[in-house]
């Protein structure tokens, strides 16, 4: 059967390919992208990739992806921790070598301090894209 297939499809292909190659556009594959090229991240992105690749080429970040910009952590200049919510789950890495993680609640308002090691944290309200 397959053999039956085969025969019937080589004068087929034998024929077509030069002219494609040569005279018409260049071929595409199943999903719109063209043949023989690897398609890019921003060509297969579908979903909440796409949202974030799109923001990202804005210069925004509305998922929290990129790192964290460093703050002194102090009264005065708290750290930011952005959120769609009124109040976010936060974990505190005290010391640098500490393998315990201290985590709070944070909520909207005045800035709030870790009880292991003074650092300030403050909840900033962010838009969903």
């Amino acid at each position: 059967m397959a053999a039956r297939l085969l025969v019937r499809l080589l004068p087929v292909v034998g024929r077509g390919t030069s002219c494609v190659r040569s005279c018409g556009p260049p071929a595409r594959g199943l999903f719109g992208f063209l043949e023989g090229k690897v398609p890019t991240d921003e060509e297969q992105a579908t979903g909440l990739e796409r949202k974030i690749m799109e923001a990202a080429k804005l210069g925004l970040d509305p998922y929290s992806t990129q790192p964290p910009k460093n703050y002194p952590g102090t009264k005065e200049e708290p750290t930011l921790v952005p959120s769609v919510e009124n109040k976010r789950l936060v974990a505190c890495l005290c010391e640098e070598d500490s393998t315990g993680i201290a985590y709070f609640w944070l909520h909207e308002g005045d800035s709030q301090r870790c009880h292991n090691c003074g650092s300030y944290y403050k909840l900033v309200p962010q838009e969903m894209p």
